[in-house]
């Protein structure tokens, strides 16, 4: 009985391991893709951003018109990174959590076959304790009793050191996959981030180029045109022209259109709760 109370303290022990990781993993799980959807919404809305900003700048003089049109591009290509950091997150950090909804069920089912195998055993024990008191002589019963007891407890060592490798080798690979699931996250980040400010950097300082004194020169122009004294430089149309020096048919700017006409379309799926639910299988994207 020593042995049996023994390989239960061991399974207690293996079971609460599964069990957390079957809570926290899923929980991770569920706020990683919470938070790789969050960043796709944020991503749609800076492409409503590009789209007004370049509406916005067709409407404008020529020099702030120039001006707004190359902002608009460079938040255009954050949002390609966006987007890149979007597809990264999914793959490297949302998938390999979702993998852990099978493989904790594989390892449970491994945990309830030895728990079927030690309530044998225990049943077997205890028959043979009630048969030594009440038929302590019938030693042919005894002896089929203690034959029954013998061959349960073998088929209970067996399978309790089939679970321990299996849990062994469960945490093991758990320990390892938070290491690198989260790694891949930060590093995800860091890239994102280093780009972004790369080209946050260029957006700046198109700002900062920007002549208002010109455009103020050809509004003062137009002004004087309307009164019927035109005394000032030639005046540009505020309609976008093939001779802009920036063109909204850029490859960042057709990617955040295209996304933008994309995300209208879809439509949002449940969250995941928890990695042990059958519903552990979706991800809304």
């Amino acid at each position: 009985m020593n042995i049996v109370l023994s390989r239960d303290s061991q399974v207690r022990i293996m079971e609460n391991t599964v069990a957390n990781a079957e809570k926290y993993f899923g929980q991770f799980c569920a706020l990683m893709a919470s938070y790789a959807r969050k960043t796709a919404k944020l991503r749609d809305k800076s492409d409503l951003l590009v789209k007004q900003l370049i509406d916005y700048a067709n409407t404008e003089n020529p020099e702030l018109r120039s001006t707004m049109k190359n902002f608009a591009e460079e938040l255009a290509k954050v949002q390609d990174y966006r987007q890149a950091e979007v597809e990264r997150l999914e793959t490297k950090v949302v998938e390999p959590l979702k993998r852990y909804g099978v493989q904790l069920k594989q390892t449970q089912a491994e945990i309830k076959r030895f728990n079927k195998v030690r309530n044998n055993e225990i049943k077997q024990l205890e028959k043979l304790e009630r048969l030594r008191q009440k038929s302590p002589s019938d030693r042919h019963t005894l002896s089929q009793a203690e034959s029954n007891v013998h061959k349960v407890s073998v088929d209970a060592s067996r399978t309790t050191q089939q679970l321990k490798e299996t849990i062994d080798e469960f945490q093991k690979q758990k320990l390892k996959d938070v290491q690198k699931i989260f790694s891949d996250f930060v590093t995800i980040e860091m890239v994102f981030h280093a780009k972004a400010l790369e080209v946050y950097s260029s957006a700046f300082q198109k700002l900062d180029d920007y002549d208002f004194e010109r455009d103020m020169e050809d509004f003062r122009a137009k002004i004087q045109i309307a009164s019927g004294s035109y005394d000032a430089r030639p005046v540009s149309t505020t309609n976008p022209s093939s001779t802009l020096p920036w063109s909204a048919s850029s490859q960042s700017v057709r990617s955040t259109l295209q996304r933008q006409e994309d995300s209208e379309e879809d439509s949002e799926e449940n969250v995941l709760q928890d990695v042990s639910n059958p519903e552990y299988t979706q991800i809304r994207r």
